[in-house]
């Protein structure tokens, strides 16, 4: 469960989730309202129609959304965070609007100032306010809802753990029905064994139980289905836990097939419309920065032309989505073009490497024109970094879950190189490092994390000793 079992209990909760929902939403305009009063204004058609548009995004824009996580956990530092990120993204919004339209004219500067400044320092707090008050009511003993474990596993007992570490999951923890004993089980000193299987039903009928959680594997459906009879004249909830945390899964989600229930266990994050935003946003942010980039590239043409032997662009072959070979530019920086089946990776004092190509190197610019790459659609601006063929089948038959990459496009950076994983692999657990974070980009994927990795991309441009 993702959130509080308990909130279909408390109508008080629904209430203060509401309001939470619609209160900043009401206090942007109210302030917008104060402060054109204030600052000797009439409230116009100019006023409303900016009331109406921010009153619009911050109803869509300014709640607290969980992410990953149970919503009652996510400390309060990190909902000011995001807020205050939404703030300004709606704010982002609304000035590039009022510059199209020329709307922006009828505002004075100052009330705007005031108005940006001043929503958030009364939103925020009232948001952060109505958040603790309904933490403690998920957390209050009387709202918790009782809950037991019909089976015992590794998932299972994480579960329980959680659950009991954690009161603002809304849910008491009593304990474990299994067949087995306890030494057997290898519990832990806060884990109750309650009965054998054949004992659940009565126990959940005479202690009003609300919450079975079902973990056995599935070879045992038959006995769970013979259980799951058995609690039908009981007013519990069930829930079933697919034992699929034996796999590494990557972006596992629930869906159907024409009314058939399936769970993925490894798939892409850009499936739909996922896809479509990862597209576009790769399109605008290429060409706004191909704007400044273009006269750089040729300068850095003219100078790998005339400073040494050999083409300006280097090609080389490497794979792409789903594994099919693209070829990759980047500006030459180097006095050979491997790209057989043997690359030796360049290291620090390469005497292959050219002077201008070291320069080049340091600071990344070899690798301007996959920015055309981009916008043919081989690459993204954030994905794993495609390595050279020779390596991948190289490496492919060395780590396990090394293909998985593949599943989305080879970026011109990536969480593995803003992580540190950059310049020569010298042993097998540098590769598994930069394939680890890989991966992890594949569970994690989000619009903000590809641009909190530009922008570290960015910062470390300058300061990369790993780039040789």
């Amino acid at each position: 469960m993702t959130e509080p079992v308990m909130f279909n209990k408390d109508l008080r909760l629904a209430a203060i989730a509401a309001v939470q929902r619609v209160l900043p939403a009401i206090l942007v305009v109210l302030v917008l309202y104060w402060l054109t009063s204030y600052y000797g204004q009439v409230f116009d058609h100019y006023y409303r129609a900016l009331a109406v548009a921010a009153g619009g995004l911050s109803l869509l824009l300014l709640r607290v959304k969980r992410n990953g996580r149970p919503l009652m956990l996510t400390p309060l530092p990190t909902i000011v965070m995001k807020l205050a990120g939404r703030w300004a993204g709606i704010l982002a919004v609304l000035l590039v609007a009022g510059l199209l339209s020329g709307f922006s004219d009828f505002y004075p500067p100052e009330l705007l100032c005031a108005w940006a400044l001043l929503s958030p320092l009364l939103f925020i707090p009232a948001t952060l306010a109505l958040h603790v008050v309904k933490r403690r009511r998920v957390s209050a003993e009387e709202n918790a809802r009782s809950a037991v474990c019909l089976g015992f596993t590794a998932h299972s007992n994480h579960l329980a753990e959680q659950l009991t570490t954690h009161p603002a999951l809304g849910t008491r923890f009593l304990g474990f029905f299994d067949d087995r004993s306890p030494d057997r089980l290898e519990f832990n000193g806060n884990i109750t064994l309650l009965g054998g299987l054949k004992d659940l039903a009565r126990y959940v009928r005479e202690h009003k139980v609300d919450v079975i959680f079902i973990a056995l594997p599935i070879r045992h459906l038959d006995r769970v289905m013979k259980l799951i009879d058995d609690l039908h004249d009981t007013t519990a909830s069930i829930y079933y836990l697919p034992d699929v945390f034996v796999f590494d899964l990557i972006q596992s989600r629930p869906g159907e097939i024409m009314g058939t229930p399936v769970i993925s266990l490894c798939e892409t994050p850009f499936h739909g419309s996922r896809g479509v935003l990862k597209r576009v946003t790769d399109i605008v942010l290429t060409l706004l920065a191909m704007i400044p980039a273009l006269p750089v590239m040729a300068v850095l043409a003219l100078l790998v032309r005339f400073t040494s032997k050999g083409p300006v662009i280097f090609k080389q072959r490497r794979y792409g989505l789903d594994g099919h070979e693209i070829v990759v530019w980047k500006f030459r920086s180097m006095r050979v073009l491997e790209d057989g089946e043997e690359v030796v990776q360049v290291s620090r004092e390469d005497p292959r490497v050219t002077p201008i190509g070291r320069i080049l190197r340091s600071y990344s610019l070899d690798e301007l024109p996959q920015l055309f790459n981009v916008l043919q659609g081989r690459m993204s601006l954030v994905g794993p970094r495609p390595h050279a063929v020779s390596h991948n089948e190289q490496y492919r038959k060395l780590i396990k879950g090394y293909m998985l990459r593949h599943k989305v496009l080879p970026g011109i950076t990536g969480l593995a190189q803003v992580s540190g994983c950059r310049g020569e692999v010298e042993k097998l657990e540098d590769m598994e490092r930069r394939v680890s974070y890989d991966l992890e980009y594949l569970r994690r994927w989000s619009p903000l994390l590809d641009l909190k990795i530009l922008f570290l991309t960015v910062a470390r441009v300058f300061k990369d000793s790993k780039a040789y």
